[in-house]
């Protein structure tokens, strides 16, 4: 992330990585405060095992994307709100120029980057894809409570 000002944020990432068990870095890193650093975590991602990397980062957002220039990893990009809305953020990581691309999911959609990430990492992991569907049954059970619960609230003119 840009800063740990992102922390709130990126830990619906965090929470569902864990959840799931897979191992997961976090640092700050920004690409115009700290470069060298960025440069260095990129080029070198491959070589410690990591397979996906998740860049959040807010305002001009820059991070992803540079991430994306020094390796040959997927990347992708949240796009933190912070000013105007997030929509700078996220015109910064979904704008980038042919040969650099960068997945990005939706303003503060840390959880999504993590399922996406997760969902790329299962290809290859039969175990991780078995924890993952048991989480989308997960998802679809909460749906299902929520349409009961829906069920009991009695209005004038509520005809289900």
């Amino acid at each position: 992330m840009g800063s740990t000002s992102d922390l709130p944020v990126m830990e619906k990432a965090a929470l569902l990585l864990n959840e799931l068990q897979v191992p997961f870095e976090m640092n700050a890193l920004s690409a115009h405060r700290t470069p060298e650093a960025v440069e260095a975590f990129a080029q070198k991602a491959h070589l410690r095992g990591i397979k996906v990397i998740i860049a959040a980062a807010g305002m001009a957002a820059h991070l992803p994307g540079v991430i994306a220039a020094f390796t040959p990893l997927p990347v992708i990009g949240v796009p933190i709100r912070s000013s105007l809305d997030g929509m700078d953020a996220l015109l910064a990581i979904v704008q980038m120029p042919p040969g650099i691309p960068v997945a990005t999911v939706g303003i503060n959609g840390a959880l999504n980057a993590a399922i996406l990430a997760v969902r790329m990492l299962s290809l290859e992991d039969k175990e991780l894809e078995v924890r993952f569907m048991a989480y989308k049954e997960g998802l679809k059970k909460k749906i299902v409570e929520a349409n009961e619960e829906l069920k009991a609230l009695k209005y004038p003119y509520k005809t289900n």
